[in-house]
């Protein structure tokens, strides 16, 4: 539980390690977003995808970094959103409290704290083979640039999915230098899966987000979001199937992919908009999709 006088934000999963801790490490763990362990399962399952599609079995060791990479990379796009965010995270209601908002935590911290974390993921990179490093380190324009698309674009959901499929190349690319096709598939699938999660993500800050003059896919869908997102899924599942066609020209290979189909689905169906819960629950159902993606994947590359 909280001590007197302080706050989380709404969507924290505030309990465990992280409630234990003094309040100015917790501060640095909520920064990061360790409370939310949601964002780096969805960070981490692309790796995994393109580690297990690649056909080189289970690359434990290998998956061992990715998570830590995961999480450390995370942790350190969160401090920078945060840094950046700061003034637009103060007028909206489910961000207020966040540390760099809020004053617990003074910009010059949360810079070291980035820094400490961009050291872990440095560690990682350099378990890497050259290429997938190379891979790796194309991401940080993309990473930078992420905090200020909310400002330009209605569509930041996109820049996102560029953003958190980015995985799935390092781990192909740690294993093999061939049939991008492949790749490029499976890539493109993720991108529009990550669209249709923080799309229905977003669902949650779509009042504040207006008044203050933040842009999202929520928004701009307005009363069509439930369709949107069925598009967004429905084009991630094809292009999966895609990448596993490409792969396999089997049609029994496809069947892989219909318990992930049958999960989006259902968040789809049971998506509430104008539920404050309901579409923080689906947005974290999306683990699961991870998983199952991650078994079609194993199936496919290994079988």
């Amino acid at each position: 539980m909280t001590g007197p006088g302080e706050t989380v934000v709404p969507d924290s999963e505030h309990h465990g390690l992280v409630a234990r801790l003094p309040q100015g490490l917790r501060d640095l763990a909520l920064l990061a977003r360790f409370d939310r362990p949601i964002g780096w399962w969805l960070l981490f399952w692309p790796c995994v995808w393109g580690v297990w599609l690649a056909g080189a079995g289970w690359q434990w060791p290998l998956l061992g970094w990715l998570l830590l990479g995961s999480i450390a990379m995370r942790g350190a796009g969160c401090v920078y959103n945060d840094i950046v965010d700061a003034d637009l995270d103060r007028q909206v209601a489910r961000t207020a409290a966040r540390p760099v908002a809020s004053g617990r935590v003074s910009r010059k911290k949360a810079w070291a704290w980035l820094a400490a974390l961009s050291l872990v993921g440095l560690v990682v990179l350099l378990q890497l083979r050259w290429e997938a490093q190379i891979v790796a380190l194309a991401s940080v324009a993309l990473v930078a640039a992420y905090p200020f698309m909310k400002r330009i674009t209605w569509w930041p959901q996109a820049w996102l999915g560029l953003v958190f499929s980015w995985g799935a190349l390092v781990g192909w690319t740690q294993l093999r230098g061939d049939n991008w096709d492949v790749l490029a598939a499976l890539y493109l699938g993720t991108v529009f899966w990550v669209i249709g999660y923080d799309t229905i993500y977003a669902l949650q800050d779509r009042e504040d987000d207006a008044l203050v003059g933040i842009r999202s896919s929520a928004l701009r869908l307005g009363e069509k979001v439930r369709g949107g997102t069925l598009l967004f899924y429905a084009l991630a599942v094809a292009l999966w199937a895609l990448a596993f066609w490409l792969y396999r020209a089997d049609w029994i290979a496809l069947l892989a992919l219909i318990p992930a189909a049958a999960h989006l689905g259902w968040q789809v169906m049971t998506l509430d908009p104008a539920d404050g819960a309901n579409p923080l629950e689906r947005f974290r159902s999306n683990r699961w999709t991870g998983a199952l993606v991650a078994a079609a994947c194993f199936v496919v590359g290994n079988a």
